[in-house]
């Protein structure tokens, strides 16, 4: 589970940084400066990582035998901007809760 957990933490940060750029950057550049060439790029690029996102956070999930309210809100995590930081913060702290009474049973 803690390759799922990595890689589930790799595409947060990643979806995470994407939709603050196109949030903060290429937006406001289409309607305050009519450029919309940041959005055109930036755009289809968030949403394809988000793809990966969204299998990862399933992957997770599964494994995790998270309940389906907690799987659903970690995976509407990637569209709000700052949520997925969040959401990586709290999943990690759910699977190491998870396996921390494991690792400490004999």
């Amino acid at each position: 589970m803690t390759a799922a957990l990595m890689r589930f933490r790799v595409v947060a940060y990643i979806v995470g940084v994407f939709l603050l750029l196109l949030m903060f950057v290429a937006m406001p550049f289409k309607y305050f400066a009519d450029q919309p060439m940041f959005v055109a790029i930036i755009g289809p690029v968030h949403g394809f990582i988000y793809m990966v996102y969204l299998v990862a956070a399933f992957d997770l999930a599964v494994r995790a035998k998270w309940p389906f309210v907690r799987t659903v809100l970690v995976l509407l995590a990637g569209t709000i901007p700052v949520m997925s930081f969040v959401a990586e913060r709290k999943a990690t702290s759910w699977v190491r809760q998870q396996s921390e009474p494991a690792a400490v049973s004999i």
